[in-house]
C-alpha cells in the first residue's frame, strides 16, 4: 500500500533549530550483522539501524542458523557461528529492497558448502548484479541470474574459490566488498583495485574483527583461511541520513541545527565537502574515533548557497546523497552542474530522471543529463496548484522532496513514501518537529 504525504510549501518559515541524532549508519549496521555472524564469540552491537534493509540482513542470517538477540530497538547481540558455521536455509533468502545485502551476500555465500537463492522486491529484482557475479565467477563461483543479469541469484555451494587480482571498472564499495568476502573462503590472496575512492567500511570492520586486511585508497587485499573474533560495534549516526538535515538547515533562513555522533568516514563525507563548496556553514565539533570509525557532532547554520560545478572526484563519495543535493542546488544562487554520476540511474529508481521530473513539476529548471544534471538555482516558477510527485517508492527521493518543501513556494504531495523506513525510521515525525508542515494522505 502506498503511503503519501502532503508537504506544505515554505513550511520552513520557522527555522530548523535544535539538536538531533539521526538513525545509525546503514552500511555499518549491515556489516555488523554479517561479520558478527561469521565471528567466533558474541558481538554486541549498539546504535543499530532498525530499518527494513538491515532487518532483511538480520533475518537472512537467522535463517542460516545465527542467533540474533534483540536487546532494544537499536541494540543487538549476535551469536557468531564461526567462518564455516552457517547452515543451509530452508527457503530462498528474501532481501527486500536491500542491494547492499544482495551484493555482499552473493560473495559471502559463494564460499559456503551449500546452495542458496537470493531474492528481493520488484525494485531490487531490477538492479544490475553482473557487476558482482562476473568477477566472482572468475574466482570459481557459480551464480545464476536472469538473462538480464538480475535477481533471483542462484548460488552454488561447494565451489573451490581462488583469489584474484581484480581491477574494478567502477569505484563501488558493494563490488569491492563482495569480492573480499568471497576472498575469505578463497585459496591465496584476493586483491581489488579501483579507479577512485569508495567506502571502506568492510576493510575497517574486518580489521576490527581481527582479520588481516591490507587497505589503502583504491586498494584492498586479504588472504583466505583466517578467522574473525567477536567485537563490540558502536554504530555511528548515518551521514546519508544526516544529509537531509544538513540541507534542510542550509536552505531555511535562521537555522542553527546540531547533529550528534555523525559518522565522518573520509570515504563518505562527499556530501559535506560539496555543501561547503556551495557555501554551507557546517562545523565539526568533538571529533573522535569510535569503533575504528571517525565521528563528530555537526553544527549547520543557514547560509545562502551558491551553484557550483561539482568536482567529479567527489561524486562517488556522495553518490547516495545526490537526490537531496539536487534539492540544495535548486535553492542556491546560480547554476549547479553534476556529471560522472551515471550510477544514479541504477539505484532504487533512476534517481537522475525521477528527481528531474519532480523538480520540473515544482517549476524548477532542472535538466537531466546522461550522467548527471544541470540545475538553474532559484529558478522556481510557482505552479498554479499543488504538485503531486511520484517518488517511485525510493526512500531517498521521498525524503528529498519533503526537504524541498521547506524552501518551495508550492505545496507538494509526495507519493510512495512507505520505503522511507528502510533507512530512516522516524523521519516524518522528526521533520515535523523541525518545522515541516506534513500531513498523511
Amino acid at each position: 500500500m502506498s503511503l503519501n504525504y502532503l508537504a506544505k510549501g515554505l513550511s520552513g518559515r520557522a527555522a530548523v533549530n535544535g539538536e538531533v541524532r539521526v538513525p545509525g549508519d546503514k552500511s555499518i549496521s549491515h556489516r555488523a550483522i554479517m561479520f558478527g555472524s561469521l565471528a567466533d564469540g558474541v558481538t554486541e552491537v549498539s546504535g543499530f539501524l532498525n530499518g527494513e534493509d538491515c532487518l532483511s540482513t538480520q533475518r537472512a542470517f537467522e535463517a542460516m542458523g545465527v542467533e540474533v538477540e534483540t536487546l532494544s530497538a537499536t541494540a543487538l547481540s549476535v551469536h557468531g557461528v564461526g567462518i564455516d558455521g552457517l547452515k543451509q536455509p530452508s527457503a530462498a533468502l528474501n532481501l527486500g529492497n536491500s542491494g547492499t545485502s544482495m551484493r555482499l551476500m552473493s560473495g559471502l555465500l559463494a564460499g559456503q558448502s551449500f546452495d542458496s537463492v537470493l531474492t528481493g522486491d520488484a525494485s531490487l529484482s531490477n538492479r544490475p548484479m553482473r557487476r558482482v557475479t562476473d568477477p566472482l565467477s572468475t574466482m570459481g563461483a557459480e551464480i545464476g541470474t536472469t538473462e538480464s543479469g538480475t535477481a533471483p541469484l542462484h548460488v552454488k555451494g561447494a565451489r573451490r574459490l581462488q583469489g584474484i587480482s581484480y581491477d574494478s571498472p567502477v569505484a563501488s564499495a558493494q563490488v569491492k566488498s563482495s569480492i573480499l568476502l568471497a576472498g575469505l573462503y578463497a585459496e591465496g590472496k584476493t586483491v581489488v583495485t579501483e579507479p577512485g575512492l569508495s567506502r571502506d567500511h568492510t576493510e575497517r570492520m574486518l580489521q576490527g574483527f581481527g582479520y588481516e586486511v591490507e587497505a589503502r585508497p583504491q586498494y584492498a587485499a586479504l588472504s583466505g583461511g583466517g578467522r574473525l573474533t567477536a567485537a563490540n560495534i558502536n554504530v555511528p549516526a548515518d551521514i546519508s541520513s544526516a544529509a537531509f538535515m544538513l540541507v534542510a538547515a542550509s536552505i531555511s533562513p535562521g537555522s542553527d541545527l546540531t547533529l550528534h555522533n555523525v559518522g565522518m568516514n573520509p570515504t563518505r563525507t562527499g556530501v559535506v565537502d560539496i555543501l561547503r563548496l556551495m557555501g554551507a556553514d557546517i562545523q565539526a565539533h568533538n571529533e573522535r574515533i569510535e569503533g575504528g570509525e571517525p565521528v563528530a557532532d555537526l553544527q549547520v547554520r543557514y547560509s545562502g548557497l551558491k551553484g557550483i560545478h561539482v568536482p567529479e572526484e567527489l561524486v562517488p563519495l556522495a553518490i547516495d546523497e545526490f537526490p537531496v543535493l539536487f534539492v540544495a542546488a535548486s535553492f542556491a544562487e546560480g547554476d549547479t552542474v553534476v556529471s560522472g554520476a551515471e550510477e544514479l540511474r541504477v539505484k532504487e529508481s533512476d534517481r537522475i530522471q525521477v528527481m528531474a521530473d519532480g523538480l520540473q513539476a515544482m517549476g524548477i529548471d532542472a535538466q537531466p543529463q546522461e550522467d548527471g544534471m544541470i540545475i538553474r538555482g532559484q529558478s522556481q516558477k510557482v505552479p498554479a496548484e499543488a504538485v503531486a510527485i511520484d517518488a517511485q517508492h525510493d526512500h531517498r527521493i521521498a525524503m528529498s522532496f519533503v526537504v524541498a518543501s521547506l524552501a518551495s513556494q508550492c505545496d507538494v504531495t509526495v507519493q510512495g513514501c512507505e520505503t522511507v523506513n528502510t533507512s530512516f525510521p522516524g523521519f516524518f515525525p522528526l521533520m515535523s518537529r523541525l518545522g515541516a508542515e506534513l500531513s498523511e494522505r
